[in-house]
């Protein structure tokens, strides 16, 4: 049997034994890329049956050299790394895991919102300082009352409504669809939203139309004092903008767990600020969610080897056409 080989063209996880466990069986050599930049990917994608991507950017020019290819995964939810036109052009089912995390980001945005709210980082700064003054404080509030807007209404976004109801804030979410999917969480304008939240956090994918949705306008309509948490895209948040809304005083405090770019530069006195709290992309990793992430990848692979309909296909226009 000829043995088929899939590119990983990056990934956070120490090594690819779950990958190996359901591939190898069926024949399959995963080629470990040293690096994801275009140049390498180009180089390594040729002959490839599948293309895995993490975070690497699967461009034009990579998808175009894998002459061979017959599915590209995001091992993740969004995919905006992902030349998904290119794909479909070429007839390449692009696949997404969407539903892997879930609960982990919404934890982990909960869990920046409440570290903000009750000072817990800069404390926490403080005191391994030496410095044990709790006067140095910026002000606290009760959270009880409080308005959490949501921009973004998804999966995630109803997670963390879930949570931030059992602490009494007040919710509202905006959304394109305005879909509460049988909430009872009230959806309003983005521009409301923007006015009237005391906490922003966003949970919207990467689009053009989202780009930079946070800027130097939105942020001069916030509530003075407003605290602002991004655990979805970092380019959703313009950093230039963010970091004099800072400076000004609008914005209280910032919870980021992703960045542009990304990495960041962390001297940047953005990120060196006592009212922001820095996570290196660490929102989406539990030791559960990536089994469920890495399994579910390597299923689609294995789906589409055997002639199946692989899960998730998100151009699933392309599967009567996709190349054999």
């Amino acid at each position: 049997m000829v043995v088929k080989k899939i590119l990983v063209t990056d990934h956070p996880w120490l090594d690819l034994d779950v990958e190996r466990s359901i591939l190898e069986p069926l024949n399959i050599e995963i080629v470990d890329a040293p690096d994801g930049d275009e140049e390498t990917l180009c180089r390594l994608s040729g002959g490839v049956f599948a293309i895995a991507a993490c975070w690497a950017k699967v461009t034009e020019k990579v998808i175009r050299q894998a002459t061979r290819c017959k599915i590209i995964c995001r091992m993740g939810i969004g995919l905006d790394n992902i030349d998904i036109e290119t794909a479909t052009e070429l007839g390449i089912p692009v696949t997404n895991v969407p539903d892997y995390c879930i609960e982990e980001v919404a934890d982990h945005a909960v869990g920046l919102v409440l570290a903000l709210a009750r000072n817990i980082g800069f404390y926490h700064l403080r005191t391994k300082h030496s410095e044990y003054d709790l006067s140095a404080g910026p002000p606290m509030h009760r959270l009880r009352g409080r308005r959490l807007g949501l921009i973004g209404f998804g999966r995630i976004g109803r997670e963390v409504y879930q949570r931030a109801i059992a602490f009494g804030l007040d919710v509202v979410a905006c959304t394109p669809s305005r879909n509460s999917h049988g909430t009872d969480c009230e959806m309003v304008s983005l521009e409301e939203l923007i006015a009237t939240s005391d906490i922003i956090s966003l949970h919207a994918p990467l689009t053009e139309q989202t780009r930079h949705l946070i800027d130097e306008s939105s942020i001069q309509k916030m509530k003075p004092g407003v605290v602002v948490v991004n655990t979805s895209r970092g380019p959703l948040i313009d950093p230039d903008a963010l970091k004099r809304g800072l400076e000004q005083g609008i914005i209280a405090g910032a919870g980021l767990d992703v960045f542009e770019p990304e990495p960041p530069d962390l001297s940047c006195s953005l990120y060196q600020s006592e009212r922001v709290i820095v996570t290196p992309h660490a929102a989406f990793v539990s030791e559960e969610s990536l089994i469920d992430l890495r399994t579910s990848t390597a299923n689609q692979i294995a789906a589409m080897l055997n002639q199946e309909v692989p899960g998730n296909v998100v151009n699933p226009a392309v599967l009567s056409s996709a190349r054999r």
